[in-house]
């Protein structure tokens, strides 16, 4: 099974978004070492918590700071962006680093709504809900079979990164994302961390794919929340940051990731247990090396899963670093050797 990497860039208290963007390319090296398969950053708009704005942006320095591991989006929130540029982006990188680059497409906004309209080009009124056809009009770009009749017909041979491609994703947390993959015959990535009830909806796919694209494989990848420590109990106290941090969310009170002692002390004036993970029915695999295999296993047998996206917030850096070496150990990834000539990006 191949095990890989969803960084959403979490932003320490204490520390700025550029600590957290050096944390990030500091983790992609190690993940790179370490053997994992895939380092995927996220979208995130408008809030103190998470410093990943702009994938695009990230997976070039990343990329560029490591030498095997595949870099992508997790993902790209299309609805934001015109089909064309996003197109254009990811061939780009495609192009620089050939055979490297994921582009994961999401739907969600990524933020509050208020943000969302910030976001946009034209505010004279909300945009249009058209996912499928601007997820529609991104494929045709990046394979050239965009209708011959069609006005922007000429603008998927003027990528420029080709011949390079993306390998395409679909993200999703629900079963129209998994009916749109299965239908497109696409792989699929499905955010457990968000909502662990997601097993049906990856048979969905497998079972719409087969349907329609008989020709090739589905691919099921599923992204879970992991802390790995030396002892449960040390991870369950790493995990308490997170669970701060999204119960402030969920009351519209955005904060940095909080160190775990002043979150244990919020916990417990809500009258919150302290001793296990999140009690909003989201699963959280928080455990010591003897039992991570295990877990992340039986969470990927549930989906028919390929592939764990592991996803880690702390408020320590150096605890973040530690729980993905365990998991890399636990999980008999096989280390690669680093090559003294790779230049590296720095912000610093």
């Amino acid at each position: 099974m191949r095990v890989s990497v969803l960084d959403q860039s979490p932003i320490p208290e204490g520390l700025t978004g550029v600590d957290a963007l050096r944390n990030t390319l500091e983790l992609a090296r190690l993940a790179d070492r370490l053997g994992y398969h895939r380092y995927w950053v996220a979208e995130h708009h408008g809030g103190p918590m998470l410093a990943g704005a702009a994938p695009e942006v990230l997976i070039g320095p990343i990329a560029a700071a490591t030498q095997e591991i595949r870099v992508g989006s997790g993902g790209v929130m299309l609805p934001h962006y015109s089909p064309l540029k996003v197109a254009e982006a990811f061939s780009l990188l495609a192009g620089l680093f050939p055979g490297r680059i994921d582009l994961g497409i999401g739907r969600a906004a990524g933020t509050d709504p208020m943000t969302t309209f910030a976001l946009q080009r034209d505010r004279r009124q909300a945009s249009p809900d058209d996912f499928p056809q601007q997820l529609a009009e991104l494929l045709a770009y990046l394979d050239d079979e965009m209708p011959a009749e069609h006005p922007f017909a000429r603008l998927a041979a003027t990528l420029p990164g080709r011949p390079q491609t993306p390998e395409r994703w679909l993200l999703g947390s629900s079963r129209q994302s998994a009916i749109w993959a299965g239908e497109l015959g696409i792989s699929y990535a499905f955010a457990d961390f968000i909502n662990p009830e997601g097993a049906e909806f990856a048979a969905e796919y497998r079972r719409l794919h087969a349907q329609h694209h008989a020709d090739h494989a589905p691919r099921t990848a599923v992204a879970v929340w992991a802390i790995c420590a030396e002892t449960e109990e040390h991870a369950q106290y790493l995990a308490s940051s997170s669970r701060m941090s999204m119960r402030m969310l969920r009351q519209g009170r955005l904060i940095p990731v909080p160190p775990p002692e002043k979150a244990l002390n919020y916990l417990r004036s809500i009258g919150q247990p302290t001793d296990h993970g999140f009690t909003d029915g989201r699963r959280a695999v928080l455990c010591s090396p003897e039992t991570v295999r295990s877990r992340l296993s039986e969470v990927a047998d549930a989906y028919g899963a390929d592939e764990v996206m592991v996803v880690t917030i702390t408020h320590d850096h150096g605890a973040r670093k530690r729980s993905y070496e365990l998991i890399a150990e636990a999980m008999e990834l096989e280390p690669r050797e680093r090559q003294a000539d790779r230049h590296e990006v720095s912000l610093s």
